[in-house]
């Protein structure tokens, strides 16, 4: 990554969390990931939660049954907040390192406060590497926030529009559309969506 790319670096979030600045954090899992999690059946489904902060969607579904769990966070507190909260989650599940370097299959990503974390220069390679780390069947589900944050440091947003024309190429849009279940401080703010993987020919 360049300069650009790389401003929100491995020290930048570990500042955050060692500050304790970590507005994004709901301190639970929020009702739209809730609601959808709530209705899946297969708890052998290998499910990754990258940028997973102090994985609380991950603890939910640990709790739920589904064992095949990763995080992925580049900064070492929130993995660590995890061990602590969920002793027993899978240590080789909590991967501490750069998600543009994983590699793996997933059947389902969870995006919660990701991709509005990412320098929007990323946000291409962003759509590249989920679509690769996804099975021919996977799907990519989560909340995007709506409309620019903040100029210059995260949460960065974007609109319906620019959502559109950033996933299509890889992604078919099944659900692009206001969260009707927000909790109070982001309603009106979020898009849940459900994407599937296209399968590229030639």
């Amino acid at each position: 990554m360049n300069n650009q790319e790389n401003q929100f670096t491995k020290q930048f979030w570990t500042d955050r969390y060692q500050t304790k600045q970590t507005g994004w954090d709901a301190g639970t899992i929020t009702t739209p990931l809730k609601e959808y999690i709530d209705q899946l059946r297969d708890k052998k489904s290998a499910i990754l939660i990258p940028g997973a902060g102090n994985g609380h969607e991950a603890e939910y579904l640990f709790n739920a049954g589904f064992k095949n769990v990763t995080v992925i966070d580049i900064s070492p507190e929130p993995i660590k907040n995890i061990q602590k909260r969920v002793p027993k989650f899978n240590p080789n599940n909590l991967v501490l390192g750069d998600f543009f370097e994983h590699t793996g299959s997933y059947d389902l990503i969870i995006e919660q406060t990701f991709f509005c974390a990412l320098n929007p220069p990323l946000r291409k390679k962003y759509v590249n590497q989920m679509h690769a780390l996804l099975k021919p069947a996977g799907k990519l589900v989560g909340v995007l926030f709506i409309e620019p944050l903040a100029a210059e440091h995260p949460p960065f947003g974007a609109s319906k529009e620019e959502y559109t024309a950033l996933l299509s190429p890889q992604f078919v849009i099944e659900k692009l559309e206001p969260c009707y279940n927000s909790i109070k401080p982001r309603n009106g703010k979020e898009l849940f969506t459900v994407l599937s993987k296209k399968i590229n020919k030639g």
